[in-house]
């Protein structure tokens, strides 16, 4: 993936085609970005999430307790488009009736940057000091387990 005049800022494609494809998902400085487009909003977050290294370009796109979030679409887990919380839903058995509320786990994927030029997208990835769950699937170790069940398969 290039790399626009700014250090650090990356090329996605024309903000036409990102809309036309909904989500589009690219390998910047080695990291693996999914860049979706919702309700004329870009968003960009690691592709893969937190919990158990889920697709997220398959995940639906819901809202929850105001919040847009993916849904994961392999154990449904809700991440936040805007800070990449976890959210899920709890009750206080000491009140009754018991009645869920939504809660956060705090960030569990890391979200990025867009910003739209001219037509053009591009992404800055969040490279804040600190771990986020999510990062753990953005290892080459990772990505040589996701490899090797597919070259096993075509045996």
């Amino acid at each position: 993936m290039s790399s626009s005049g700014d250090q650090g800022v990356f090329f996605v494609g024309t903000r036409d085609a990102v809309v036309q494809a909904g989500r589009v998902v690219r390998r910047v400085n080695g990291r693996d970005v999914l860049v979706l487009h919702h309700q004329g909003s870009l968003h960009a977050l690691d592709l893969r999430c937190y919990h158990s290294g889920g697709p997220l370009q398959e995940g639906d796109i819901e809202e929850f307790d105001g919040q847009l979030c993916i849904v994961c679409p392999w154990h449904k887990y809700k991440i936040t488009l805007a800070e990449g919380e976890g959210l899920y839903q709890a009750v206080d058995p000491s009140v009754k009736p018991l009645r869920p509320v939504w809660c956060s786990k705090g960030v569990k994927q890391r979200v990025h940057w867009v910003t739209e030029v001219n037509g053009d997208v591009f992404i800055r990835l969040n490279d804040s000091a600190g771990a986020v769950e999510s990062d753990h699937y953005q290892t080459e170790e990772y990505r040589a387990k996701l490899v090797q069940p597919r070259a096993q398969e075509r045996k």
